[in-house]
C-alpha cells in the first residue's frame, strides 16, 4: 500500500513474540489486522511509529478509557466500520481485474465468494489450486521445447552475438534497457521488482524488452501498471519492445496499452532505441544490418 517492500518475515517474528507473551496477561493470541493497517495508512500513517502509537492508544483505551469508550453508540461504530471497510476494499482495482483474462476472472470470483460465505482459509485454498491450474494449463499452450533456466533476465550475453544483440546497438545515455526471458506471471513479478529495483538514478526512458515473454497474466499487468505510474513520478518514459500477441491483447484489454501510448510500444530494438531517441531529442539511427525482426507489429495488432 506504500510501495515499498513488505517484509513478510519480521512481521511473522514480532506476530509470533506477541502471540507468546500474550497469554502471560490473559491475552488471546491474535495477528495483525488489515484494517487498522489500512486505516494508519489513509490517515497518513507512513512509519511504524504510527502503529505503535495506534497500539498504545488501544493499550490507554482498555486501562483507563473503557468506560467511556462502551457509551459510544453501536450505529457509529458500525458507519466506522462500513467506511473503514469501503476504504480498505480498493473496489476500482475490482473492477479493472474484470478486464483480465476470463480464468484469472473465475480465480477472482471464486477466492471472492468463498471468503464471503465459507472462510478466508478455505477461499485462500481454493485460490492457490485454481491458481496453480490455471498456470500449468497456461504454461502447457506457451512453453516452447527447450528450457528456460532464467525467468528474468537483465543482459544480453546469451544473445551477445546474434543479429539482435544489444551489444550490437547504441544505447543513448539516459536511456536503460531491461530485458525479460520466459512467461511473466504472478511467480516471477517479485524478480521483476527487485530488477527494476537496482536502478540506482532513474533514467529518461526505460525500455522494457520483452520479446521472449509470451503470455503475461492479470497480477503481471498491475505489476507493470504499477512500474509504469512510478516511471510517470519520477519523470521517466515508458517503452514496450518486441511485445508478442498474448501479452499485446491482455495489455489492450486492461487500458494499460492506452496509458503507455501505442507510439512507445515498439515491434524492435531498433525502433524502440529510436523511439527513445526521439523523446531525447536525437537523431534517428539506421537498423544494422542484417536485421532479424522479433515480433512482427502488424501481424500482432491483428
Amino acid at each position: 500500500m506504500l510501495g515499498t517492500r513488505h517484509r513478510s518475515n519480521m512481521e511473522l517474528v514480532a506476530q509470533g513474540i506477541g502471540n507468546i507473551i500474550s497469554p502471560l496477561f490473559s491475552g488471546i493470541p491474535a495477528t495483525g489486522a488489515i484494517a487498522r493497517t489500512a486505516t494508519n495508512i489513509k490517515n497518513g500513517g507512513r512509519t511504524p511509529i504510527a502503529g505503535i502509537v495506534h497500539a498504545l492508544t488501544l493499550l490507554l483505551i482498555m486501562m483507563f478509557f473503557g468506560q467511556y469508550a462502551a457509551l459510544i453508540p453501536m450505529p457509529v461504530l458500525a458507519a466506522i466500520l462500513i467506511f473503514v471497510s469501503y476504504n480498505m476494499s480498493e473496489w476500482h482495482a475490482f473492477v479493472k481485474l474484470f478486464r483480465s483474462p476470463k480464468s484469472d476472472i473465475t480465480v477472482l470470483l471464486a477466492t471472492f465468494l468463498l471468503t464471503v460465505l465459507i472462510d478466508l482459509t478455505v477461499a485462500i485454498q481454493a485460490g492457490v489450486v485454481l491458481a496453480a491450474f490455471l498456470f500449468m494449463n497456461r504454461m502447457s499452450k506457451v512453453t516452447q521445447a527447450n528450457f528456460i533456466t532464467k525467468e528474468l533476465r537483465q543482459d544480453d550475453d546469451e544473445f551477445e552475438n546474434g543479429p539482435n544483440a544489444i551489444a550490437k546497438r547504441d544505447v543513448p545515455p539516459g536511456v536503460e534497457v531491461f530485458e525479460i526471458y520466459g512467461p511473466l506471471f504472478f511467480g516471477a513479478i517479485e524478480q521483476f521488482k527487485d530488477a527494476i529495483r537496482q536502478l540506482e538514478k532513474p533514467p529518461k526512458v526505460l525500455i522494457l524488452r520483452i520479446r521472449n515473454v509470451l503470455a503475461v497474466d492479470a497480477t503481471a499487468l498491475q505489476a507493470l501498471e504499477v512500474e509504469f505510474k512510478n516511471a510517470q513520478k519520477t519523470g521517466t518514459i515508458f517503452v514496450l519492445s518486441d511485445v508478442h500477441t498474448q501479452p499485446l491483447y491482455a495489455m489492450e484489454q486492461a487500458g494499460l496499452l492506452k496509458k503507455i501510448g501505442e507510439e512507445n510500444v515498439c515491434g524492435n530494438i531498433d525502433d524502440a532505441l529510436n523511439r527513445a531517441r526521439a523523446i531525447l531529442g536525437l537523431a534517428p539511427v539506421e537498423c544494422p544490418m542484417p536485421f532479424v525482426p522479433t515480433v512482427a507489429r502488424e501481424k500482432a495488432l491483428v
